[in-house]
């Protein structure tokens, strides 16, 4: 039910700040109800404290507005790429999360470097191509969706969670958008270990492939046996 999907992007947001993936209102979070092809997703600009549930704004896939006294998130079509290209997700979230942002200023993809990324992914973190100008000067954040759909190169959106906008932040994704909350903290954490890995040592290698396997493969997937049935 949208009601429902209401609580839980409300919840999702009021995550965000708490658990310092955004500052002031740099980020957002969005759910989708499939079977109604609706999204709803944090208003512009309002702050995360002042958000109640009847504040969301509830868009369809192409973006019309159908409940909702605020303008929705400058990310809206951003969100909505993504829903449209990836059947399997059900949550997009959006943050300027410090580390992970670094990365994507630093327009480097993330390595996998150890066992906490492979846990995540079984990929290094993409960071998307640049935008062309005409891109930039046309439907922008349309535009970013794409690139960040293009950045996955036909992997499955739930084996590669997330991805890096060169120069810009983080998005992630998740078939709820708790899960893709889950999936910003945990990229957070990894983009804070690898810079400190490679700083520690620039040429540190990539985790063994034997390694990364078992790691993802035991949270993920039919035969994965981490946490409680």
């Amino acid at each position: 039910m949208l009601e429902d999907l209401r609580a839980e992007v409300l919840h999702a947001n009021a995550q965000l700040p708490s658990l310092g993936l955004v500052t002031l209102t740099w980020g957002n979070a969005s759910g989708i109800d499939r079977d109604q092809g609706l999204v709803v997703i944090k208003p512009s600009g309002v702050a995360y404290e002042e958000l109640r549930a009847e504040d969301l704004v509830v868009v369809d896939l192409d973006g019309n507005l159908v409940e909702g006294a605020y303008r929705p998130s400058t990310d809206t079509p951003t969100h909505l790429a993504l829903y449209r290209a990836l059947d399997g997700i059900g949550g997009v979230v959006h943050t300027h999360s410090t580390w992970a942002t670094a990365w994507a200023q630093a327009q480097r993809e993330i390595p996998l470097l150890g066992t906490t990324h492979a846990d995540l992914s079984r990929h290094a973190i993409p960071v998307t191509r640049p935008l062309t100008e005409a891109e930039v000067q046309g439907d922008y954040e349309a535009a970013t969706g794409t690139v960040l759909v293009e950045a996955l190169a036909g992997r499955p959106a739930l084996e590669l969670p997330c991805a890096l906008v060169r120069g810009h932040a983080p998005f992630c994704w998740g078939t709820t958008v708790m899960e893709a909350v889950e999936h910003a903290v945990t990229l957070e954490e990894v983009a804070r270990m690898a810079l400190l890995t490679t700083l520690l040592e620039a040429g540190a290698a990539t985790l063994d492939e034997h390694v990364m396997r078992k790691h993802f493969e035991r949270k993920h997937g039919a035969a994965a046996y981490y946490g409680q049935r």
